[in-house]
Formats: structure tokens, C-alpha cells, sequence
């Protein structure tokens, strides 16, 4: 029965796994090998603990199993893949994903990333900054 259980949320949940994961590692769509490895690794982590999670989140388990994974190897991980957040570092990358994209509250993300609230609040701020300047080379 845990199999199949499993198996349903993979089903619901890889797609927007995958998409956070791609976010996190600014591969394109169509080529998204790191993102694909990151996510793999994330769910079998989450299948290894899905009988101690009862009652709890799978997803929001398995997303901070992936952003872990992405922590620990960012530097695999550099700017300019192309992904729209290609312009951020890694660590500002975990902080708009958790906040803007997934909608973690800041405190929920900063023990996350074992941050202090107010690094995590700067993060976002000065990655938002980046994010609205224009790209340089691009028409006016």
C-alpha cells in the first residue's frame, strides 16, 4: 500500500518538483540533467522516509530534501545556464525559489537554510534588484 501511495504522489508532484528544481540549477527545460539528478535523489530520499512521514507534508519533505541537495552541491551549480534566475548566485537562487516561487514564509525558510530571517529578507531583496535590472546587451 506505502508503494502505491508513493507512487500517486510522484505521480501529482514531480511535475512542480522538477519545474523548482530547474529554477534552482538555471538549466534550460528541455535539458535539465542536473535538475532531473537533484530530483531523483530528493525522492528516493523521501520514499527511504515515507513511513515516518504520516501526517506530514510529502512534498514540502521532498522540496527541502532537493533544496539540501542543491545547497550541498551549488558550486556544481554556476550562473548563466540560461534558467531565468541565471543571474543569481546559488544561495539567492534557494532564497526566491523557497520565497517567491514555492511561497514559504521567511521564518519557515530561513531554518531551512539555517539563516538568520533578516540574511534571508536581504537575499530576496537584493535578488529581486538584480532580477529588475535589465540584462545587459538587451534593447531598451
Amino acid at each position: 500500500m506505502e508503494l502505491e501511495e508513493f507512487k500517486a504522489f510522484v505521480a501529482g508532484a514531480a511535475g512542480r518538483l522538477l519545474h523548482v528544481a530547474t529554477l534552482l540549477t538555471t538549466e534550460p527545460e528541455g535539458a535539465n540533467t542536473a535538475a532531473r539528478a537533484l530530483l531523483s535523489g530528493a525522492l528516493a530520499r523521501t520514499f527511504a522516509d515515507w513511513p515516518r512521514l504520516r501526517g506530514d507534508d510529502p512534498y514540502d519533505h521532498t522540496r527541502q530534501e532537493l533544496c539540501a541537495a542543491f545547497a550541498r552541491t551549488a558550486w556544481r551549480h554556476p550562473r548563466g545556464r540560461g534558467g531565468p534566475l541565471s543571474r543569481l548566485r546559488p544561495q539567492a537562487r534557494l532564497v526566491v525559489v523557497l520565497l517567491v516561487h514555492e511561497g514559504v514564509a521567511e521564518p519557515q525558510a530561513a531554518a531551512q537554510l539555517g539563516l538568520p530571517v533578516e540574511r534571508v529578507r536581504a537575499l530576496r531583496a537584493r535578488a529581486i534588484s538584480v532580477l529588475r535590472r535589465p540584462r545587459q546587451g538587451a534593447a531598451a
